[in-house]
């Protein structure tokens, strides 16, 4: 429930550690950042609602927050979570094949050249989508290091979406933020912006099940 909470609230929350600790929330944003999107046991830690309300954060110029500097702090924490989950991945695979993973996901061979052939031909669109999708954003950089997708392509996709997704959101919150409606309804908010995030999700799903009939 505490978690639940500091997501939900985490404008409030943010307010506060910047009331008590000043510029130091950077250091925080990246930390949280880094966390959610490159370590793959985290998903569960706030993304899109973090950019949004540091974006909100950024245009009270009493917090004295800069948007600029967020955004291109963001965008390399994401770039560098991305990356240490994609090597994760490709570590254990390399090291487990025939193993199981956490003790749950059994690594066969069949399973890494499937994975490899899916993330060579639609890698490019997952990891674009993947980034705007909670949970999915943090296992969709490890399953591409499973599979073993080629890193220069991985890599020029992972650089466009973590530029899309910091950039767009956070900006949302610098110009939006702001508004009364919003101030009072953040919660609202938050659950607007994880459906508007789980949409590709129900899209991709539909369009396959239409795509059998």
């Amino acid at each position: 429930m505490e978690l639940i909470d500091f997501i939900l609230h985490f404008d409030k929350h943010l307010q506060d550690f910047i009331t008590a600790y000043g510029t130091l929330v950077y250091g925080l944003l990246f930390l949280i950042v880094f966390m959610e999107t490159g370590l793959v046991v985290t998903p569960f830690l706030p993304g899109d609602s973090l950019l949004f309300a540091a974006g909100a954060l950024a245009a009270n110029e009493q917090n004295g927050l800069s948007i600029t500097l967020i955004i291109i702090l963001l965008i390399t924490a994401a770039l560098l979570g991305d990356n240490s989950n994609y090597f994760i991945g490709k570590f254990l695979a390399k090291k487990g094949e025939g193993a199981k993973l956490f003790g749950v996901f059994t690594i066969r061979k069949d399973y890494l050249d499937k994975t490899h052939a899916f993330y060579e031909k639609h890698g490019a669109r997952t990891i674009i989508i993947a980034r705007f999708v909670p949970i999915v954003r943090t296992f969709a950089p490890f399953v591409a290091g499973v599979g073993n997708m080629t890193y220069k392509k991985y890599m020029s996709y992972c650089v466009a979406g973590a530029i899309l997704w910091v950039t767009s959101i956070s900006l949302a919150g610098y110009f939006f933020g702001s508004l009364p409606w919003i101030k009072a309804n953040f919660e609202k908010v938050v659950f607007g912006i994880i459906l508007v995030s789980l949409l590709p999700v129900v899209f991709e799903f539909v369009k396959h099940r239409f795509a059998k009939k």
